[in-house]
């Protein structure tokens, strides 16, 4: 009886440490949640997955939870009254020696997100345990991910690697990068798709191949710069704050491709005139000229 007591008060204990640090973050503008898999992998999309079988893992390497990241604070304590009764047979079953079996973790960048075992994690941490022994997946990403990033942070850092990674790649010195900037994780590595697409199209029309240099400047000079100049004409940054031209350049051709998934026949001109019903801007009257034409002549190569 007196094990269950102290269970009792065990929980409690860790409750008010987990108020406290939510308290504290608040303060000093810091994320008090647990990570997403969810969120972080939607965001980093991992290669490859590996089974890594049983290991010892430490206890602060674990970072996030698969399904209960709102039910613990970032340090794993329990922040919901409805979790005292599991947490206390697991605090119960420690303090009587009863083995337990091994969580269930995926390892993402250096760190872990609990798959099973959310309540032995939150135990372990608050009776001090170092080390858990886990059935361990590898998820492979070259993302660097840290304790208490929020999704805003990790999206930066997702499109900070792929705008990296392009460079890197096809060292652009003929595009001004320096005015190509996106936001969106995935957008430079859809840039790409647009260039490659504008270079089928070019290839089609002519004897020879071009090169993927040649196909960027060309999209950037008539596909990219002409759209721009029409976002800066209607100043429609002023609209969506925090956004890039490049970023209002992906969206404008994205609506396009939506409402050509809902309707296989709708040319580009009708998807701009639907856009500028959607968003009330005189820009979309200007850029239905304007993509009209440049598609029309793509649907006649």
């Amino acid at each position: 009886m007196a094990i269950e007591s102290s269970a009792m008060e065990d929980f409690s204990k860790a409750k008010r440490k987990a108020k406290f640090q939510g308290l504290l973050s608040a303060l000093t503008w810091k994320n008090n949640n647990l990570m997403s898999l969810y969120e972080v992998t939607s965001i980093i999309k991992p290669k490859s997955e590996t089974y890594l079988g049983m290991r010892t893992i430490p206890v602060d390497k674990i970072i996030g939870s698969e399904g209960r990241y709102h039910d613990f604070s970032s340090a794993f304590y329990p922040k919901r009254e409805q979790l005292r009764t599991r947490w206390c047979r697991v605090d119960t079953a420690v303090m009587n020696d009863i083995i337990l079996p091994p969580i269930s973790v995926y390892s993402l960048g250096g760190y872990y997100f609990v798959r099973d075992g959310n309540h032995r994690v939150s135990v372990a941490k608050s009776q001090g345990v170092e080390y858990i022994d886990a059935e361990v997946v590898e998820l492979d990403t070259e993302i660097p991910i840290r304790p208490g990033m929020s999704m805003k942070e990790l999206r930066s850092k997702v499109v900070d690697y792929e705008r990296n990674m392009f460079i890197s790649q096809y060292k652009p010195s003929y595009l001004p990068m320096g005015d190509i900037v996106f936001t969106t994780p995935g957008s430079y590595p859809e840039m790409v798709s647009h260039i490659l697409v504008h270079k089928y199209y070019i290839n089609e029309k002519i004897d020879h191949e071009i090169s993927f240099e040649e196909a960027a400047k060309s999209w950037y000079k008539n596909v990219y710069s002409p759209i721009v100049q029409e976002i800066r004409a209607e100043h429609l940054l002023a609209a969506f704050p925090g956004q890039t031209e490049g970023d209002m350049y992906m969206w404008l051709v994205r609506r396009w491709d939506e409402y050509k998934r809902q309707d296989g026949t709708i040319t580009a001109a009708d998807a701009v005139r639907k856009a500028g019903k959607e968003r009330g801007k005189g820009v979309f009257h200007r850029l239905e000229r304007y993509l009209s034409y440049y598609f029309r002549k793509l649907s006649k190569a």
